[in-house]
């Protein structure tokens, strides 16, 4: 298949996709795994340096709805590139950063271009390749973000607690170079056939059942961030881990969240409502025992593998939730629920970040993590039973089949 994909040269401008996706994953989640050494490295609390996961997440979320409506009228091919320049400029300015004040400013620049890169690469990865094959182009190209969260971010935190918290930042810019190179030779001009009505599609984001669905996504990764983004001194701290050991345990989050990924959308298209209920009962459960299980190395394996699975689990659920409700404002819907994950990403690495500065300290993160995502639990019963209100009415969107 995936040969019959890129066969012709249109088509192989899913590669340029691909990197770009593997280069953008890097980035937003490495930071967690170097927390410690950039605390140390500028004299500030983990607390502080967690900002830097926050501040990256705010950056997308403002950045995609922003710049999607108002890059709606230029070519798809050059508005990647330009966007590719700008998350090139934020990494190198992140890698010589001198002070954090200046590292902070360069994660947020570099995550302005974050949303509206998948947003747009996924639709003009539907247009290089034949119609019956879009969903297999939209595959691959996030394959490139799987592959950052099982490969590239846990070397990346290898090689940067070894030889510098800087030196990912380089390796990143470097694949956005490629990126670049490869966006320009592969990909065709794609200019605007139509102008997007932007009144109609934000008029769309109104309707119940998608403010419902951002916010499963808003509270479903705001309970799981409080515990990931501070994964690093929760496993040096209760697991007795070095940073061999962080490494390892990223690589087993990225397999967990992978496989989740996976399954989670196999069972969506079959059950979209009962499996985000699942997913979010699933994950509120599993963040609700980890601190007590975290203790030792085959439990931490356990946990940060089930933890990686059931939080990616509601994924393609939530994404197809979205699209759904929201049918004649796709492309805005979907930048507004990547704008709720890092929103959610924000709000988990305040709680979490709140509850380490409080009398409960890190022990506390998980049952906080579980209670943010509890709401999301709430939301998903209200949206079944808005279901079950309309299940007689020919238009509901979300009906089950």
């Amino acid at each position: 298949m995936i040969k019959a994909i890129l066969s012709g040269r249109a088509s192989r401008g899913i590669i340029a996709l691909m990197f770009g996706a593997f280069g953008i994953g890097m980035t937003e989640f490495i930071v967690a795994g170097l927390l410690p050494d950039i605390s140390k490295d500028f004299h500030i609390s983990i607390t502080t340096a967690g900002l830097l996961v926050s501040a990256y997440a705010t950056g997308v979320a403002i950045g995609a709805p922003l710049i999607t409506a108002l890059s709606g009228k230029y070519n798809r091919k050059y508005l990647l590139i330009a966007l590719m320049l700008v998350f090139v400029a934020g990494n190198l300015l992140a890698a010589m950063a001198f002070n954090y004040p200046l590292l902070l400013a360069a994660r947020i620049l570099a995550s302005l271009t974050h949303g509206t890169f998948f947003g747009v690469g996924a639709v003009v990865a539907t247009r290089l390749v034949p119609k019956d094959k879009g969903a297999a182009a939209i595959a691959m190209m996030f394959t490139g973000l799987t592959a950052a969260n099982v490969a590239g971010v846990p070397l990346g935190t290898f090689i940067g607690q070894h030889f510098g918290w800087r030196i990912p930042f380089w390796i990143v810019s470097i694949v956005g170079v490629i990126t670049l190179l490869l966006l320009y030779k592969l990909l065709p001009s794609m200019p605007i056939r139509e102008l997007p009505q932007l009144r109609s599609e934000f008029k769309a984001l109104k309707r119940l059942p998608v403010l419902l669905g951002l916010g499963m996504t808003l509270f479903g990764y705001g309970g799981l961030f409080a515990v990931f983004t501070y994964i690093a001194p929760i496993l040096t701290t209760y697991a007795d881990l070095d940073g061999n050991g962080v490494s390892a345990m990223l690589v087993i989050f990225g397999i967990g969240l992978v496989l989740g990924n996976i399954v989670g959308g196999k069972w969506a298209d079959r059950h979209l409502l009962r499996t985000l209920l699942v997913s979010f009962v699933s994950l509120t459960t599993m963040l609700l025992i980890s601190m007590a299980v975290i203790h030792s190395l085959v439990t931490a394996a356990i946990m940060v593998f089930l933890l990686g699975f059931t939080g990616f689990l509601m994924v393609s659920g939530v994404q197809l939730l979205i699209v759904r409700e929201a049918i004649q404002a796709p492309h805005i819907a979907s930048a507004f629920n990547i704008s709720a994950f890092n929103v959610g990403i924000t709000l988990g690495s305040l709680v979490g970040g709140a509850v380490i500065e409080s009398r409960f300290g890190l022990s506390g993160v998980g049952v906080a993590g579980a209670l943010v995502t509890a709401v999301a639990v709430l939301l998903v019963v209200w949206q079944w039973r808005i279901q079950a209100t309309n299940k007689n009415d020919p238009d509901n969107w979300s009906r089950q089949q």
